[in-house]
């Protein structure tokens, strides 16, 4: 009888220690997103490392850009270590889902799929998706691509831009993948392909700081907003993000960085 007793009381702690050891993972329903990040004492932000002015790598290797110098300041005002993490764009949803980052910061389109699979802060830039062709050529309009080979980088918004592009999709005679952006604009300069769906903000930036000889149709695919994307139900972490960019604003910080990548302040936040 007593040895009866002293297993069932066995088992009743071993359910108690897997219940509370459970409970601080997260229970369903239960938001502790943002107190995880606050004991663990460090956020891992997930970026393509080759989307200036976004996110990218200097001539020393290191990460830089508008949305590093966001994160840091905001981070750093969350009382929070920030860990930059490069990573595969196109497996961008699968490395956040498997937890080995945190966040994906990096010029991160808002669109009705994406927020079906993860949890968005408000926009804090409006861009669009433009189309670059190399300035010698004869195009200056998307109907003017008939026929023509056109670029996008793979897992990026550009495709989605294309697919709500009907008219354009269906009238260009054939589209190549590019896993990065840089990749697709070394491509259009040597006649690779005659065009390349792009973020309005890397191609100014690229057309900018490279002095290649390419230009943008004045003739936009779709206009879109960056955001930043959490695990889903992580709305506290989203939160408690997006107030230090509120913040950061109030103070002039979010103008002081925007001028800083982009020559005036390009931020929606609170406007």
């Amino acid at each position: 009888m007593k040895r009866s007793i002293v297993v069932l009381l066995s088992l009743v702690l071993v359910s108690a220690s897997l219940f509370a050891a459970g409970t601080k993972e997260q229970a369903p329903g239960v938001d502790n997103s943002l107190q995880k990040i606050m004991d663990k004492g460090t956020i891992v932000m997930g970026l393509d490392d080759n989307f200036p002015p976004m996110g990218f790598r200097d001539e020393k290797g290191e990460l830089v850009g508008f949305d590093v110098d966001l994160a840091k300041e905001a981070m750093k005002r969350l009382g929070v270590e920030l860990k930059l993490q490069a990573i595969d764009w196109n497996a961008k949803e699968q490395e956040l889902n498997t937890g080995n980052i945190d966040c994906i910061w990096n010029g991160f389109t808002i669109t009705p799929e994406r927020q079906e699979a993860m949890t968005f802060t408000p926009a804090y830039i409006h861009n669009a998706q433009v189309v670059v062709v190399r300035d010698d050529s004869p195009y200056t309009t998307l109907a003017s691509l008939s026929g023509k080979t056109v670029g996008y980088q793979a897992g990026s918004s550009a495709s989605n831009a294309i697919d709500d592009t009907p008219e354009f999709k269906q009238s260009v005679k054939s589209f190549v993948e590019f896993k990065e952006n840089l990749t697709g604009l070394m491509d259009l300069e040597i006649g690779g392909i005659d065009a390349l769906v792009v973020d309005v903000t890397v191609a100014e930036d690229n057309i900018k700081r490279s002095g290649k000889p390419f230009r943008i149709l004045e003739e936009e695919l779709a206009p879109e907003d960056y955001g930043i994307g959490f695990r889903k139900g992580e709305q506290k972490l989203a939160d408690a993000v997006w107030q230090q960019l509120e913040a950061m604003a109030a103070d002039g910080t979010l103008a002081r960085i925007s001028t800083k990548w982009f020559g005036s302040d390009i931020t929606v936040v609170a406007k």
